[in-house]
């Protein structure tokens, strides 16, 4: 048996004539920049987030640069973060000038642990991003006691997380501002880059409309801006699939839960965590060999037995060849659980379409390979 990792394709076709309606709609339309589609998806996207606010840009990575400009965050401001996610977190800090503060982990969900970020805090800080990893929330409401206290920006990278909530908050309401990614891998992708922040922020709103559209909110009127907007092809993809993410997330959680059933007995391996009173929407489903030497052997023998396992986030941020790269960093205390993220993790196939039959032999094949282990 063959199982893919994404299912981009059994996606499209389950939907198609939705897609391609609002495509049509958009083609015939000739506006395809900044048209009406945009501003569609933007309400929609605003009201499914319970949020005042979206603004869509060019993808995940411009969304918290962008951000960031808003809020007036640049050289010489220190933004805290973790460095087992991925490289775009951390390049969208160095994008707007400010240098990266690396905190470990919490060991078992991956996310930032807010035990570590107060003791990383100095008079440079100015923010703390959380990132939502594998669509599991971070503590937000630990995070939002500590920004409060020190008076910094709160923004979470939510690039993987749609649809997910803690136990009793939403994704953006503690925060100045909640960004997204819809790169095609996403639980809500498109057919290429694109993203968006939300928030409740007014100020923020405007100053990011302004900044991805070359500075400019009235024709022939710049000032200090960029390039990055979201266009209307891709709006009306991801105004088809919005439609549809709840019910999509809820056979990734119909998925991932039979994963862990199926895996709970393997000695070699530790499994994902689902906090109590959270939604995790298992954006990935990421397994944890129990040693960094088992994890290319156990990668292999899937791929060689038809599975298309992968690695995310396989190297930290920290560790990356060259770093930092004359732009700055810094390193505030272990990064035990981090390093050991990087180097034991494992995503299984992960996405809506997948069968019981496709599902049951990943479990099998990961059985066999940690029978063999002894």
């Amino acid at each position: 048996m063959k199982v893919e990792f994404y299912g981009h394709v059994r996606q499209y076709r389950n939907i198609q004539k939705e897609i391609d309606a609002n495509l049509q709609q958009v083609l015939l339309s000739g506006q395809y920049v900044m048209g009406p589609m945009l501003k569609r998806f933007e309400e929609e996207l605003a009201r499914y987030h319970g949020m005042k606010y979206a603004v869509g840009v060019g993808n995940g990575t411009d969304a918290i640069w962008l951000t960031l400009m808003a809020l007036g965050i640049g050289p010489g401001d220190e933004i805290i973060t973790h460095p087992n996610t991925f490289f775009a977190t951390a390049e969208a800090i160095w994008i707007a000038g400010a240098t990266p503060v690396f905190v470990d982990c919490d060991s078992r969900t991956k996310c930032i642990d807010p035990a570590k970020i107060e003791a990383a805090i100095t008079p440079k800080t100015r923010a703390i991003v959380p990132v939502h990893l594998y669509g599991q929330c971070a503590d937000m409401l630990a995070i939002k006691k500590i920004a409060a206290k020190h008076k910094l920006r709160l923004i979470e990278d939510n690039a993987q997380g749609i649809g997910a909530h803690g136990d009793g908050f939403k994704v953006g309401e503690l925060s100045d501002a909640a960004t997204i990614s819809f790169i095609i891998q996403k639980n809500l992708g498109c057919f290429g880059d694109g993203g968006a922040l939300v928030t409740n922020n007014a100020e923020i709103d405007a100053r990011v409309r302004k900044l991805r559209n070359h500075g400019s909110n009235a024709r022939n009127v710049h000032s200090y801006g960029f390039n990055s907007r979201l266009d209307d092809l891709h709006a009306g993809v991801l105004s088809a699939k919005l439609k549809h993410i709840d019910a999509w997330n809820d056979l990734r959680r119909k998925w991932a839960a039979r994963y862990s059933a199926g895996l709970k007995g393997c000695r070699n391996l530790d499994l994902p965590v689902e906090l109590i009173g959270y939604r995790h929407v298992f954006h990935l489903f990421v397994v944890e060999t129990k040693k960094p030497g088992q994890r290319e052997p156990l990668l292999k023998f899937l791929n060689d037995g038809g599975i298309d396992a992968k690695t995310h986030y396989s190297i930290a941020i920290h560790q990356q060849a060259g770093y930092p790269w004359g732009k700055g960093g810094r390193i505030a205390g272990p990064l035990t659980n981090a390093e050991h993220n990087a180097a034991c993790c494992i995503s299984l196939p992960m996405f809506p379409e997948l069968t019981a039959e496709e599902v049951d032999y990943v479990i099998a094949k990961v059985q066999e390979w940690d029978g063999s282990q002894g």
